[in-house]
């Protein structure tokens, strides 16, 4: 590598080779608008990944609805509620659990446990949760997740 130089007042001085002031504030300039349109499509992203989550675990969360009521004989009770699906409830001696294996299966995306009501307005049961903003309806990321 040869190093150039310029002649000074005092002789040569010695130049280093790399980027000037303005080249290192023209590519943070880009860098940041790249970052401001990028990161609202990420979040949109994130957003739809939850509710996604959130419909494949209320698909799961079922399934061990189902294989409870096939052991016990019964959907569990709205007192017993999804705990029934950790721990074997009084009254339930053909209990086969447990059919979730962690009490956070229980829990949303948004770590609120799901709404279970039985006997349902919709079936034997209800299972749902209403989505990041813990209210009734809503759309995209807001709404509501259902078993119905």
């Amino acid at each position: 590598m040869r190093v150039l130089g310029v002649r000074g007042g005092s002789g040569w001085l010695a130049r280093r080779p790399g980027f000037t002031l303005v080249e290192l504030l023209v590519v943070l300039v880009i860098l940041g608008l790249l970052a401001a349109v990028a990161a609202p499509q990420a979040m949109r992203y994130l957003g739809g990944a939850k509710h996604d989550a959130a419909k494949l675990q209320l698909q799961g969360l079922m399934t061990a609805i189902d294989l409870y009521r096939l052991d016990v004989g019964r959907y569990p009770s709205r007192e017993e509620g999804l705990g029934a699906l950790m721990q074997a409830p009084s009254g339930a001696p053909r209990w086969n659990g447990p059919y979730v294996r962690k009490a956070d299966q229980l829990l949303d995306p948004w770590s609120r446990p799901y709404r279970y009501r039985a006997p349902g307005e919709h079936g034997p049961y209800d299972l749902f949760t209403l989505g990041s903003d813990d209210r009734a309806g809503g759309s995209g990321e807001d709404s509501d997740v259902t078993s119905w």
